[in-house]
C-alpha cells in the first residue's frame, strides 16, 4: 500500500507523517522546492505476534504500508493543471491523504490569514477536481483534433470520446470521479492516465489539544486528531509512551488508528502464511478469490493453482494447533474461486 500525505502549507503534513511513521523529518519545507519524504511502516497487528508465538518461525513478517509526504500543492496550483513533477509523484499513489488545518498557532501563519478547517478541505478538494477537468477537457480537444486530421483507429477514438465526455460531465457537475463505476475495460483505459479524484481519499482533521472534528460533510471518510501530540508520543520510548498517552486518555495511537482507515481506504484485508520458517502478513483484496491472493506471495502460485488449505484465524488460536483444526473439521480444501477472509491462514497447493 502506497499512501500520499498532502496539504497546504502550515498544515502540519509532516507532523502528521512524523506521527505517523515515528520519524523525525524537519516539519519545515524549503521554499520553492517540491520535496517528497517517504518511509515504510510495519502494520501492527496483534494476530501476528500471535502467531509467531504459536509457531515460533525463524522468521516474522508484518505487512508494511508506505507513507510519502508530499510537499508543493497550494491553493490555486491547478488554475493551469499541476506540475508534472508534482502530478508524478501523486499518480504513484493508491491512494491520498488530506491533512486540514484545525490548530491554532499564533508563531505559525495560516497562508490564508485564518484558521478554517471546512474551507480549506473544499479548497483543496477543488483543487483535484479542477486539475482532472483541465486533464480530461485537453483529452477531448485531442481527440477531435485526431478526428480532424484522420489516419488515426476510428473505433478506439469513438470509445474513448465517450468515455472522457462522461468524465468531463461528472467533474463539471462538481463530483469526484470515484463517485462513478467503471467496466474492466474502462479502467484499463484510464489506467496510464493520471486522474487524482479516481484515488480514494481520507481527511485528516489535525486539531490542537482539547478540539474536536469540525462539522464537515465530505464525500469520503474523515478522522480528527492530534498531530503536534501523537508526533511527540511517537518519540517516546514504548514505556514513557504509555505513561503519556494514559495521562491524555489517549486510548489508541494514530499509526494504528490510520493505518486501519487505510485498509478501508483501499478496500484490502490480510491473510496469513504460517509455519517453522516464516509468518507472515499479506495484503489482498477484498472479494479477491484464493488464485488471486497466491499471486500476492508468488505469480507462479497463481499459475499452478491447485487447491488451498484453509484454516480461520480465531479457529486455529481456539484450538491451538493445525492438527486440532483439522481433527475439528476446521482446516479446509478450498479452490481457486474461494473468496478469502479477512484472518484466513493459507497454505497453497500448486503443481509448479
Amino acid at each position: 500500500m502506497k499512501l500520499g500525505i498532502i496539504g497546504l502549507p502550515q498544515s502540519g503534513k509532516t507532523t502528521i507523517y512524523n506521527a505517523l511513521t515515528r520519524g523525525n523529518t524537519p516539519t519545515t519545507a524549503s521554499a520553492g522546492r517540491i520535496e517528497v519524504h517517504t518511509a515504510v511502516v510495519d502494520v501492527p497487528d496483534p494476530r501476528v505476534t500471535k502467531l509467531s508465538g504459536m509457531f515460533k518461525p525463524k522468521k516474522t513478517i508484518y505487512t508494511k504500508v508506505t507513507y510519502a509526504d508530499i510537499a508543493g500543492l497550494e491553493a490555486g496550483s491547478a488554475k493551469s493543471g499541476i506540475s508534472g513533477q508534482l502530478l508524478n509523484h501523486l499518480n504513484q499513489m493508491e491512494g491520498l491523504i488530506l491533512v486540514v488545518r484545525g490548530f491554532t498557532d499564533d508563531n505559525v501563519m495560516h497562508p490564508n490569514g485564518t484558521v478554517n478547517p471546512v474551507r480549506d478541505a473544499e479548497s483543496m478538494l477543488t483543487e483535484l477536481l479542477l486539475n482532472d477537468l483541465i486533464a480530461v477537457e485537453r483529452k477531448i480537444e485531442k481527440l477531435a483534433e485526431e478526428r480532424k486530421k484522420g489516419g488515426t483507429d476510428k473505433a478506439l477514438n469513438a470509445r474513448q470520446t465517450e468515455l472522457f465526455e462522461k468524465l468531463n460531465k461528472t467533474l463539471s457537475d462538481n463530483k469526484p470521479l470515484r463517485s462513478m463505476e467503471f467496466t474492466n475495460d474502462e479502467q484499463k483505459e484510464l489506467a496510464s492516465f493520471g486522474l487524482l479524484t479516481r484515488k480514494p481519499i481520507l481527511t485528516v482533521f489535525n486539531m490542537g489539544e482539547g478540539q474536536s472534528a469540525p462539522d464537515a460533510v465530505l464525500d469520503h471518510p474523515s478522522v480528527a486528531l492530534m498531530g503536534k501530540l501523537e508526533m511527540e508520543i511517537a518519540q517516546l520510548s514504548p514505556e514513557d509512551a504509555a505513561v503519556f498517552m494514559e495521562e491524555y486518555g489517549i486510548k489508541e495511537l494514530s499509526l494504528s488508528r490510520m493505518i486501519n482507515l487505510s485498509y478501508d481506504l483501499l478496500q484490502v484485508q490480510t491473510f496469513f502464511t504460517v509455519g517453522e520458517d516464516e509468518v507472515r502478513a499479506w495484503t489482498t483484496k477484498r472479494g479477491a478469490s484464493a488464485a488471486e491472493s497466491a499471486a500476492e506471495i508468488h505469480t507462479d502460485l497463481q499459475r499452478g493453482f491447485v487447491r488451498a488449505e484453509v484454516v480461520a484465524y480465531e479457529d486455529l488460536i481456539s484450538l491451538g494447533s493445525m492438527n486440532e483444526a483439522k481433527a475439528k473439521g476446521k482446516l479446509r480444501l478450498e479452490g481457486k474461486e474461494y473468496p478469502v477472509k479477512d484472518g484466513d491462514i493459507m497454505h497453497i497447493r500448486s503443481s509448479l
